[in-house]
């Protein structure tokens, strides 16, 4: 499939073995871009940085839903807001959730650049303004909303809440009360469907480039991040 595989990266459902089939097997060239180049289902538009298995096991589109993780260290549930939001969208409603967190919040920024499939790395930055936090973000708005291989978490530990904006462009919202997040979802009009599946719930394929490598190794400079977490 030429140089297209070198930009895509295939990320299986998780527990699917490795040896699994693809949807992706034994398309041409020709499939695989035609694919790839769509980014608009319905009224809901991806952003560059992920897309579905080519037999769309996971029709992409707009909403969210309540969920629960489980910490395994001390085996307290936490509440969960997942959402997808629209391409021209996604990023203004990372910025607004950031608000409840405070004035002075930790972030975490996540790449798998140069790892193989599911692993990462974390650079962990605490104790900065919020004010200079989103400046610095909104300044690399491209690569946050459209690098495959790019997450970012920002939490205050004192609250204790977190909001992410996944690798694959998913806005996650932790905590124990998580009202003000699910506001501004329903502000935004996107619709509560607690059975909706995401894209990362099935076959799905991640893109990034030199210069996506390039831009985080600037915002890791901006962050001034040094080393993982």
């Amino acid at each position: 499939m030429g140089f297209l595989k070198k930009f895509f990266r295939n990320v299986l459902r998780d527990g699917m073995p490795s040896q699994a089939t693809s949807s992706f097997d034994h398309l041409t060239e020709e499939e695989l871009a035609a694919h790839l180049g769509v980014r608009r289902y319905g009224g809901f538009e991806l952003t560059d940085a992920v897309r579905p298995s080519y037999d769309l096991q996971v029709v992409p589109r707009q909403g969210f839903r309540h969920d629960v993780y489980r910490d395994d260290e001390t085996h307290a549930n936490v509440p969960v807001l997942m959402a997808a939001a629209s391409r021209e969208h996604v990023f203004d409603m990372f910025m607004e959730m950031l608000d409840p967190l405070g004035n002075v919040v930790d972030v975490v920024i996540e790449t798998s650049h140069e790892s193989a499939a599911q692993d990462h790395t974390d650079l962990y930055r605490e104790h900065i303004d919020m004010p200079v936090l989103k400046s610095i973000l909104w300044d690399f708005e491209d690569l946050l909303t459209h690098d495959g291989c790019t997450s970012i978490a920002v939490l205050n530990p004192g609250v204790p809440q977190e909001v992410q904006l996944d690798e694959h462009k998913l806005l996650i919202a932790y905590g124990t009360d998580l009202s003000e997040y699910e506001q501004t979802l329903r502000d935004r009009n996107l619709p509560c469907d607690d059975g909706m599946k995401f894209i990362t719930e099935a076959e799905h394929v991640h893109a990034t480039s030199d210069q996506y490598l390039e831009k985080f190794e600037q915002l890791k400079m901006r962050l001034g991040m040094d080393g993982g977490y």
